[in-house]
Parts: structure tokens; sequence; C-alpha cells
């Protein structure tokens, strides 16, 4: 797997990253308004530093006020604009495509110590949550981030089964139980309680590929990539916006990344924000 910083055109880029391509594209003029649209929400509730949040508030304090603006970023038509700005810079049209809407990540220093956010560092595919086989994730860092401060892809399970309890998880149950599980941690009990689809047992991934970035950057990548989440102990937060799009006449077409041990049920395409066409 190669990280690539441009393509010929929209149709190659997609083709790609069905075949397991992974871009790392510079900031847009819409990644970058969004990037600062969710920072400027989290410097408002939160005061001072972000990444310095843990800092000043309690865990309480911060679930709380992390939680008021993930709703925001989810909910409101401001940033359903704003992913539409993002897919357009790609070259996409945003009427071929439907999209989840902004989900905030929050990866806190020493995390991974926490058992009710032991989902987050889970390896997974995106597509284990009924997501289509096209589905392609948008990532944007809200900060400048080394290595060890963002996530790894094993590419050499690309195309290989990867032992998951994915059965497990049904997307219409999951939601009936707590709509508020699509916005993501709402409910500070979450962690423990919801079942979030996971790998059995340790199997060896292979090597992990690893990146850094730049604000606003466009990470992009298909939801069927085996990835985790790093554990850091950096004493600093990381923030950033993720979203999944898919193009909808691919979608129609049956293109899409190859699928070899998903056995989710349901669909979170019923849930995507689709685009009107312009009259």
């Amino acid at each position: 797997m190669i990280f690539h910083d441009r393509y010929d055109d929209p149709t190659t880029l997609r083709a790609r990253l069905y075949d397991g391509d992974v871009f790392l594209l510079p900031a847009t003029g819409a990644s970058e308004a969004l990037a600062r649209d969710a920072r400027a929400l989290l410097e408002d509730a939160l005061g001072g530093d972000p990444r310095l949040a843990h800092e000043r508030h309690d865990p309480a304090t911060l679930f709380d006020r992390v939680g008021a603006i993930r709703r925001t970023l989810f909910l409101d038509a401001h940033f359903h604009e704003g992913v539409r700005g993002a897919i357009a810079a790609l070259g996409l049209d945003p009427a071929d495509c439907a999209f989840d809407p902004i989900r905030l990540r929050v990866v806190q220093h020493d995390g991974h110590h926490n058992p009710r956010a032991r989902a987050v560092y889970y390896p997974h595919r995106d597509t284990w949550y009924a997501h289509p086989s096209a589905v392609v994730a948008f990532w944007i860092p809200l900060d400048d981030l080394r290595a060890e401060e963002t996530f790894v892809f094993y590419p050499e399970r690309f195309r290989a089964e990867v032992p998951n309890d994915s059965e497990r998880f049904d997307y219409d149950r999951w939601v009936q139980r707590d709509w508020s599980l699509k916005i993501g941690w709402q409910n500070i009990q979450d962690g423990e309680r919801a079942h979030y689809p996971g790998t059995l047992g340790d199997p060896d991934a292979g090597p992990a590929h690893g990146f850094s970035c730049r604000r606003g950057d466009n990470l992009l990548f298909a939801g069927a990539h085996y990835h985790r989440t790093l554990p850091q102990s950096t004493g600093r937060t990381r923030y950033s916006l993720d979203f999944r799009f898919v193009h909808l006449p691919d979608l129609a077409a049956g293109r899409g990344a190859p699928n070899v041990d998903g056995r989710s049920t349901g669909s979170a395409l019923r849930d995507y924000v689709r685009t009107p066409p312009a009259p």
C-alpha cells in the first residue's frame, strides 16, 4: 500500500480506493473551513487550547461538552454543506454521493487506560458496521499530527480474512437501542455496554503503515481497510473529523472494495444524507 498525494481524475480516484490505495491529499478550502469551524466550537466550549482540555476539566465535564459539539457537527445543516463542499473539492458531484454526517473523534492522552474507551482502539473495518463495500472514509485532522498520534493500516489484510464477530452487529437493532450511537459517544456507559464489532483472537495482521499529517489534510481510504487507532501518551488530546461517503452510481453498478469477512446485517446507508439534483 502506498500513500498518494495526487490523482488523475475522480473516476480513477474511486477505482484506486476500491483497490486498496490510500490517499493523503493536501487541505482544500472546504476541508480547511470544516477544521476551522470545528476547532472554533471546541475552543468556545473548552477554553484555551483544546488539546490540553484534559488538564483543565474533569472527565465528566469534558465528556458532556464534547458530546454537545458532536451533536452540532452531526446534525447542523451548515456542516452538511461543509461535507458537500469537501466532496465537491475532490471533483465529485455531491448529487451522486450519499454521506453520513460528520463525527468528531477524540483520542485522549492515556485514553487507552479507560475501559469505557476500549472500543476506540479496536482494529476493525468500517464495513463491519453495516456500511456498503463502496464506502469511502474521509478523515480530516484538526491539528498537525505526528505519526504516533494518528492510526495505522494493515494492508496485507485488505484482501485477507480477519477473524471477527461482525455477524453480531445489526445496524437496525443497534440504533433502535440508542439512536445517539450514530452521532458518536453520547452516553458515558456506551463504551462498556454497546456492542462494537471487533477482531477475535490476536491474528497476525502484518506490517502496520502509519502517517503524519497537517491540519485540514484529506485522508481517503476504502472502508474495507483493516485499521486501528493508536494509543498515545503525548500529553495532548487528538481531535479529528470524519465522515463516509458512497458514490451511488458505483454502488448501483456493483463497484466497491472486496468484502472478505464482513457479516453484519442491516444497512447504515439508510441514514446517509442525500443531495437533491440541481434544478
